[in-house]
């Protein structure tokens, strides 16, 4: 019978090995590089192409270029494009301290 190894919830591993400012740190950082992903970077990450994209959202791959290149993003046609890639969009609201999740936004 195998050998049973105690695990312990990440959260509570990273409380012990960094301080407050080094979490917060670190936390910062995370939502900057997040927030710093475009649409483009994005697919590259998930190793999809302009023409592979536009077949699993069902637009064109003229479509996908266009959108790579603005700024501005309808959520519905954000929500597409993430969940032909297989994830899930969320739209978030931060009010400092606050996180408000919004449901229903399109």
């Amino acid at each position: 019978m195998p050998k049973k190894i105690k695990t312990r919830p990440w959260h509570s591993v990273r409380k012990e090995l960094l301080n407050k400012d080094e979490l917060r740190e670190i936390d910062a950082l995370v939502k900057r590089d997040l927030m710093e992903m475009d649409l483009r970077a994005l697919r590259e990450l998930l190793g999809k192409t302009q023409t592979e994209l536009a077949e699993l959202a069902e637009m064109t791959q003229s479509e996908i270029s266009r959108m790579e290149r603005r700024s501005d993003h309808r959520l519905s046609t954000l929500r597409r494009v993430v969940e032909s890639l297989g994830g899930e969009l969320e739209v978030i609201a931060n009010f400092g301290d606050k996180s408000i999740r919004l449901h229903g936004a399109d």
